[in-house]
């Protein structure tokens, strides 16, 4: 087989070549005129079930290939687990400390490529900090740490990424440990160690870039369509806006839908495991430069993350608790968890916080394999690929960071086991829209573009605010509310070119506004305002 010599070289592979073919532009009315298509036209190649990031990175995958793909999401993209992760692109030192050392390789390879070929706009180098506070670590901890960064250094210099990227791990002095985090207890305090690991802007944008990238190469990305009766030959989709439905063969069928696996195919046994994040302003913290680390009290291994985020916040996490029984659209954390997370952090801090200083939370479902007994956090990331009696093909397991080496998994067996003509993965080189090398990256001159918005686009900066300025007019570039670091014009383009089919999916999936509960309110009516008007 042959590699395409570059983006988007060989036919156009989608069901539907019509004013969208070879766009990443994705709108409702695209969505309506593929959704025709594939009613009245013939069966694809392959159906992706499942709108998250490995559910688009399969699309595209196959897409890339010379496929043609359908991808359908019942609700929107990136709207389960997908969006409610730390936003870490990481090399896999927890895995590697606990003697998985595949699973560490393999996630620090996808970091790498994410960070110097497919996503580089979208991933930044975070430094992490971990405090050496008197009583704060038990014996030899700070030892096993430093033996831990270090080993994490070797994964990554054996995955070929550069330490202009992501520096060497190293120790400094109280001074600068409180310089990078503020917040940071002084007393007792006598440096910090100081490693680097990669970070998303934002989880659901790595999503939409991955979806919108899959339609450029011919996918039929259609949100709001529920896959039922699912066989390894297609499946009845309906279209939850209108109530119609139709049936879509498929040469072959993927199943992506994470922790609700199941309920596609009932032989997937899963254990999903309940990580909860709470939200505190940056100025809490003194508006730290680098992710706050501290040691769970008792353990060895855990620890809890206080990570800098986006419009202002830091983001501290995570949990992993059981969480059986029925999986629900939007998971919810405990109040047993958010004391945790606060009486842990508080431990390395100047000033403790309160409940008072929490504005919002938010927890995401992992979809572990179910290996029988044991603690969540004991059960391996490894994903898998698994065949269902009926010949659906399921991909689970695994993590945010692997998606890609998850989706070339699937679409591997996909071709294997259907006998598809395709070519070989690519996608290790393949730039998202935004990234540089992208062929509608436009690199904006210097000065021109704020950088929030050049964090959140990229490439795609300029062309966010041609949108704005063109659907908009004065007062594109203004925030959509006080305070709050999103543009009027990227809330126009949200509905023009990102998919989003309502405020909602603007709110919570396009912008991160919605994290917090007031704010969402504050900007909405904005919001509501420009969606009438594009």
């Amino acid at each position: 087989m042959t590699t395409p010599a570059g983006p988007f070289a060989g036919p156009f592979a989608g069901p539907f070549a019509g004013p969208f073919a070879g766009t990443a532009r994705l709108t409702a009315r695209r969505r309506e005129l593929e959704l025709d298509a594939l009613a009245s036209g013939p069966s694809v190649d392959l159906l992706v079930i499942g709108g998250g990031v490995t559910g688009a990175g399969v699309a595209l995958d196959a897409a890339a290939r010379g496929l043609s793909v359908a991808l359908v999401e019942a609700r929107d993209l990136a709207f389960g687990t997908s969006r409610w992760s730390s936003k870490l692109v990481h090399g896999g030192l927890r895995y590697l400390a606990s003697g998985r050392i595949g699973v560490a390789r393999e996630s620090a390879v996808e970091r790498g490529v994410l960070m110097t070929r497919t996503a580089p706009h979208l991933v930044r180098a975070l430094p992490q900090l971990v405090p050496l506070l008197h009583g704060l670590m038990r014996p030899g901890q700070a030892a096993l740490v430093r033996a831990g960064f270090h080993a994490g250094d070797a994964l990554r210099l054996s995955a070929g990424t550069p330490g202009r990227l992501l520096p060497r791990v190293r120790r400094v002095g109280a001074d600068r440990a409180r310089a990078l985090v503020p917040g940071l207890r002084g007393a007792g305090l006598s440096g910090a160690l100081v490693a680097h690991d990669g970070q998303l802007v934002d989880d659901a944008r790595l999503v939409v870039a991955l979806a919108r990238t899959a339609a450029q190469y011919g996918v039929s990305v259609l949100t709001r369509v529920r896959a039922e009766q699912v066989t390894g030959s297609g499946a009845r989709l309906t279209d939850t806006l209108t109530g119609e439905s139709f049936l879509l063969g498929a040469r072959a069928v993927v199943n992506a839908t994470g922790v609700w696996a199941g309920e596609v195919d009932p032989s997937i046994r899963l254990r999903p495991s309940r990580g909860t994040h709470l939200l505190v302003d940056a100025t809490a913290l003194g508006r730290p430069a680098a992710a706050l680390t501290v040691p769970v009290p008792g353990s060895t291994s855990r620890f809890v993350f206080a990570l800098p985020q986006q419009l202002g916040r830091v983001a501290i996490g995570l949990t992993d608790e059981d969480a059986p029984g029925p999986v629900p659209d939007e998971p919810q954390p405990t109040e047993a968890e958010l004391d945790f997370l606060l009486d842990t952090v508080n431990t390395a801090l100047e000033t403790a916080l309160t409940r008072a200083d929490v504005r919002g939370a938010y927890a995401g479902l992992r979809p572990l394999i179910d290996t029988g007994d044991g603690a969540t956090a004991d059960l391996s990331r490894q994903h898998a690929v698994l065949e269902s009696p009926d010949g659906v093909i399921t991909v689970v397991g695994g993590k945010l960071t692997t998606y890609r080496r998850m989706a070339q998994d699937a679409v591997d067996a996909a071709v294997r086991l259907r006998a598809l003509p395709a070519r070989a993965c690519w996608t290790a080189r393949l730039p998202l829209v935004g990234a540089p090398g992208h062929r509608d990256s436009r690199p904006a001159p210097e000065g021109e573009v704020a950088a929030s918005l050049l964090a959140r686009h990229g490439g795609a900066a300029s062309e966010v605010l041609a949108v704005g300025e063109e659907r908009l007019g004065a007062g594109y570039g203004a925030p959509v509310a006080e305070g709050i670091d999103v543009s009027r014009a990227e809330i126009a383009y949200a509905l023009t070119h990102e998919g989003a089919l309502d405020v909602e999916d603007v709110l919570h999936r396009r912008t991160r506004i919605g994290l917090v509960p007031a704010d969402a309110d504050r900007a909405r009516a904005a919001v509501e305002e420009i969606a009438a008007k594009v």
